[in-house]
């Protein structure tokens, strides 16, 4: 399989910057150096899963946090020689254990407080039928990014819906989202930061 090309990022940002227009407030903080392949190594080894493609492959050449769609992409850090994504909710321990749904959803506790919309029968539907009993909302979720008003952007790292973008809108009481493209087909690391990207 051939590696995604993030090589264009860091001009594409330079030239935003220099911009009359402003992309979002994350545009404002610098995109840090990429991970070398021996500290990718390490995180995946630690978190016990890879990452998707396309987020490794931006890690690894575009740069490992910092500019990017709403305040930012955290950055993964190593503390006290262990991994972790700086300012986010993200559990590293939980990554590697799936995040089971495939559809929309509205976790137990926000769902009697809140009825289904009419006309829209599966958009909290569909938990497979193997959720594991003890399973956490975030398990196998990456928080990439804050929304603002408690809304996070995430990454599906394990699980069946790998590589997808979902959005975390519990504090809303809104649950969680998967997104999707204009062509309706679920959307991608690459997806989400290189439509911010043509904004």
């Amino acid at each position: 399989m051939t590696e995604i090309d993030w090589s264009d990022v860091r001009p594409r940002l330079a030239a935003l910057a220099g911009g009359a227009e402003v992309v979002g407030d994350g545009l404002h903080r610098p995109l840090e150096p990429p991970l070398t392949g021996d500290e990718l190594a390490e995180l995946e080894t630690q978190i016990g899963v890879a990452l998707p493609e396309d987020y490794r492959a931006f890690l690894r050449q575009a740069g490992r946090g910092g500019a990017g769609p709403c305040y930012g992409l955290f950055p993964p850090r190593r503390v006290a020689g262990r991994w972790t994504w700086e300012g986010s909710p993200t559990r590293p321990e939980t990554l590697a254990r799936p995040f089971a749904r495939i559809r929309g959803f509205v976790p137990d506790d926000y769902r009697r407080e809140r009825p289904l919309h009419e006309g829209i029968p599966d958009l909290w539907g569909e938990v497979p039928a193997d959720l594991p009993e003890d399973a956490v909302h975030s398990d196998g979720l990456l928080y990439l990014c804050d929304m603002g008003c408690a809304a996070w952007v995430t990454l599906v790292v394990s699980g069946p819906s790998r590589g997808q973008i979902w959005t975390d809108f519990c504090a809303d009481g809104e649950g969680f989202q998967p997104e999707q493209n204009a062509d309706g087909s679920r959307m991608t690391f690459t997806d989400w930061y290189r439509g911010w990207l043509r904004m």
